[in-house]
Parts: structure tokens; sequence; C-alpha cells
């Protein structure tokens, strides 16, 4: 891994449980890749859905946005600062992610213009696309009002 779980705490300002990264594989000028098991131990599975355990599609975009965080936030113009959603398009979930699946997060930066920048972000599971989206960030101070 080019980057673990601590050292992503030291670029990002999410915690437990909400870090939904364990690894950087990779990371250029415009691309990352994180991942991110998904342990049946995991709280959400409690409720959505005990019966057939499902992980979030919001949480599975969540975990492509903080892959990208961790590429804006890299760069040193923007170290201890925060990566807002701005904007969530083009979603698409094509499978299921269950407990146990090992989810491969990719983004893409397509556009960075000062504070605002947009994405191509994708999730994987044994090479399958299983979600896609398009998001659009804006970095800014901890505690700033938008």
């Amino acid at each position: 891994m080019l980057l673990d779980r601590q050292q992503i705490e030291t670029i990002l300002p999410h915690r437990d449980p909400f870090l939904l990264l364990d690894g950087i594989s990779r990371m250029e000028e415009t691309e990352v890749t994180g991942h991110f098991y998904v342990s049946p131990d995991l709280d959400v599975f409690r409720g959505h859905f005990p019966q057939e355990p499902v992980l979030p599609g919001v949480l599975i975009v969540e975990a492509i946005a903080q892959a990208g965080a961790v590429l804006v936030l890299s760069r040193p113009e923007n170290r201890g600062r925060i990566a807002y959603f701005g904007r969530i398009d083009k979603v698409r979930f094509r499978k299921k992610v269950t407990p146990g699946d090992e989810l491969e997060l990719s983004l893409r930066l397509l556009r960075l213009r000062g504070p605002v920048g947009t994405g191509a972000g994708e999730a994987r599971v044994n090479g399958e696309v299983v979600a896609s989206c398009e998001l659009t960030f804006v970095v800014g101070d901890a505690g700033e009002q938008s």
C-alpha cells in the first residue's frame, strides 16, 4: 500500500465509524485508487438489512469521495483543509455490495479550478464495477460556512 489507514488519517478528518478507506494503492497527479474491506462487523448491517446485509449506496459514494479527497487534500496548498460535497451526479448502482467484499475505489479528477473540482469515480468488487458517479466538491477550511 502507498498509504495505510494511519497515514490517511493525517490527510482526512474522518474517523471510525465513518472512515471508509483502509488504504491507497495508487496516487498520481489526477487519479487515485483506494481500498475498503466491507467487514461483516460494520454497525450499519444491524439495520440494513438484517435478513440480507447490503452496504448502502450512499456509503459507497462516500467511500469514492474519501479516496478523491485524499488525492486533493494531499496537495501542499490543501493540507489541513476539508473537501465538502458540492454535488453528486450520474450515480449508478450496478450490483449489491455485501459483507466480506473488498471495494476498490477510484477517482479521476476531471477539473480543478481554485477550490472547486469535479471527479469521475467508480467502485469495483473483484474487478467488476458496482457503482459509478460524478462528484463536485469544494475545498474549504474546517468550520467554514458555505
